[in-house]
């Protein structure tokens, strides 16, 4: 299964998390310690996406998807002599761009070495390709140490599947410190990037076991989507935002008000009143205070459980610890 998901639902995973507290964290943590870090992170972030834009939306997510696992520890980059590290479990196999991580990692470490972890580095990188696709810009705070423990059931229970409903999703989040507007501003990431079929394809064909589709999307949107994903087709692509995929704006917010959203978890937006209100507001205003709001969300998420001080490491090398 192939998804842009970020949204997540905190299992019992045997592990305390930290939530969104971020102590520790600052911005300009490197300024002393590496102070050209953010201008050589933005150099080769600019160059990759300025040949392969289609970048930007995995290397955002996997941000996300690192946070929501044990924090924002860089745990999700770790290999495994197994396979049993989290970039294994299935909402991880369509993430993309390790190879970016690791080409800035050793940009960065070339200047400074043994300096700046590689949870900082996903932090800026998501930062960075957002902006070089003409999203918004935040400060980002830094001082993240990396984890060592990495582990594919953690990822494969803790990372939300695209028919997650409205209260899983509140709840997934507020476990995390995360509030009811970081949910729907951080949903609005959607507006780029693609999903395989296999990630919606139950509302088109088999929504409730009938052969039939989901009530909650707008038929008109079924007709063309089914062109393009037929019976069983698991691979093929389509775009999140059509029209919009390698652009960031808030026409995600128009697509969900009009029943478009492609998942089960866009749809259930419309189920809670302060989520609908903040989308709706956001699709008739042309997204006033989207690239306002969605920067903070992002501070406070890159806050979840994260390592600093003496705890964790700093790793020479992204895919394994010291």
């Amino acid at each position: 299964m192939s998804s842009l998901r970020f949204l997540v639902q905190l299992i019992v995973l045997g592990f305390a998390f930290n939530h969104a507290n971020g102590q520790g964290l600052e911005v300009g943590f490197y300024q002393k310690t590496c102070p050209d870090l953010e201008s050589k992170v933005k150099e080769v972030v600019d160059q990759v996406i300025s040949v392969a834009p289609s970048l930007a939306a995995p290397l955002l997510r996997m941000h996300f998807h690192d946070c929501f696992i044990r924090g924002c520890d860089g745990s999700v980059l770790l290999e495994s002599p197994t396979n049993q590290s989290e970039k294994y479990a299935i909402p991880n196999l369509s993430l993309r761009g390790f190879q970016i991580i690791d080409k800035v990692k050793t940009a960065v470490e070339k200047a400074c070495p043994m300096v700046v972890s590689c949870a900082d580095i996903l932090a800026l990188v998501a930062r960075d390709v957002t902006v070089a696709i003409k999203g918004p810009f935040w400060e980002v705070e830094t001082g993240r140490r990396d984890g060592r423990v990495s582990i594919l059931n953690e990822a494969l229970t803790g990372l939300l599947p695209p028919s997650a409903n409205i209260s899983t999703l509140k709840q997934g989040f507020q476990q995390r410190g995360l509030s009811v507007k970081d949910l729907v501003v951080l949903s609005g990431s959607h507006t780029i990037g693609i999903s395989h079929c296999s990630s919606f394809s139950n509302r088109l064909y088999n929504f409730t076991g009938q052969n039939d589709t989901d009530p909650t999307l707008d038929p008109n949107y079924i007709v063309k989507l089914k062109m393009k994903c037929k019976p069983g087709d698991q691979n093929s692509i389509v775009e999140m935002d059509p029209g919009s995929v390698r652009t960031y704006d808030e026409s995600y917010y128009t697509l969900v008000a009009k029943r478009r959203g492609l998942f089960q978890s866009d749809a259930a937006l419309l189920d809670d009143y302060e989520t609908k209100s903040y989308l709706k507001s956001q699709a008739l205003n042309h997204g006033p205070t989207f690239f306002k709001d969605f920067g903070e969300s992002m501070v406070k998420m890159g806050r979840i459980g994260v390592l600093t001080g003496t705890t964790g490491e700093i790793r020479k090398v992204c895919t394994e610890v010291n």
